[in-house]
């Protein structure tokens, strides 16, 4: 059974009086695999993917939702083993302090094809402002606001920093924290009214669908190149479940397939289980890709095994 649970804190205080005490960790002899995810929605019902077919597999599955910096902290201290999430270079400041100290690794890449910067309406990028330096020269038309999403998102870190550093001559601009939703809603907003808005936008994502956007040259580099989502792993889970393991080596998704699943689930409003049972059941064929080699828990062949499970539902 799927446990989703929403945390505040992950720290434990270990009291011993003179007998240090050891608390075991989930480990593969458990059959329960650890998923953090933050609440974004290619992250989220990738996740659940993943999660399902674990659970196909013979695996507990829980899934926690957390903030970027939780989710690190919690791989460090194996409450949690996987996450789906980590946009890079975007989360570089969180994933580079937990890699240094040995918590934590990449797997793999697995979504390329990937952006995450400052967006604005294509009416807007055609009235001149093309990039990043361009924002200043028309902040009354922004009201020097600049939409970003949760508070403590990188995202959000980055475009602080620039205004903290006056980088593009943002010194007297704001970022607008606020959610997924709430920004887009602002976006819809302006953009039906043909208002100027400038935001944290990303592909894949259905608003690439939704608005006629672009997305801001940024001659700095505060936003990075080259991005890409990798699989993370704690250290030492490989050793532990060397069998999940293999089907996080194994497990990418093309660009195409996550914009459906975001459709269906963000846009749409659907289960985001269901949404992975049901594409799942449809693409038996990607899915024996990414579990090639790998077994049940009860030393079944996967691939068998999932295609059964799904026959017999």
């Amino acid at each position: 059974m799927k446990k989703i649970k929403l945390i505040s804190s992950l720290l434990i205080v270990l009291l011993a009086f003179g007998v240090f005490t050891i608390v075991p960790q989930v480990n593969a002899a458990d059959d329960t695999i650890n998923f953090g995810y933050v609440q974004w929605p290619g992250v989220t019902i990738k996740t659940h993917v993943a999660a399902k077919i674990a659970d196909y597999l013979g695996y507990e599955t829980k899934m926690t939702a957390a903030s970027q910096a939780i989710i690190f902290k919690s791989l460090e201290t194996k409450d949690l083993d996987v996450f789906l999430g980590n946009w890079l270079p975007t989360m570089k400041m969180h994933f580079d302090k937990y890699q240094e100290k040995g918590a934590v690794h990449n797997v793999r890449v697995n979504l390329e094809d990937v952006v995450y910067r400052t967006a604005v309406p294509k009416y807007v990028w055609e009235a001149g402002v093309r990039s990043l330096a361009d924002l200043n020269e028309h902040a009354d038309k922004f009201d020097q606001e600049i939409y970003g999403i949760e508070p403590g998102n990188d995202g959000n870190l980055i475009i602080q920093e620039a205004i903290k550093n006056n980088t593009y001559n943002l010194e007297d601009w704001t970022l607008r924290e606020s959610s997924t939703a709430g920004m887009l809603s602002s976006v819809k907003r302006a953009y039906r009214n043909e208002e100027w808005i400038a935001f944290n936008g990303w592909k894949p994502h259905y608003m690439n669908v939704l608005f006629d956007l672009k997305y801001l040259k940024d001659p700095e580099g505060i936003w990075g190149e080259n991005d890409s989502v990798h699989t993370v792993a704690r250290n030492g889970y490989q050793a532990e479940n060397p069998n999940f393991y293999k089907f996080l080596e194994q497990f990418a998704v093309p660009a195409p397939i996550q914009n459906k699943w975001i459709d269906e689930y963000q846009n749409k409003g659907r289960d985001p289980e269901e949404v992975a049972e049901e594409w799942i059941a449809n693409n038996l064929d990607i899915v024996n890709q990414w579990v090639f080699g790998v077994k049940t828990t009860d030393g079944q062949m996967a691939r068998k095994a999932i295609s059964n499970k799904i026959n017999n539902n």
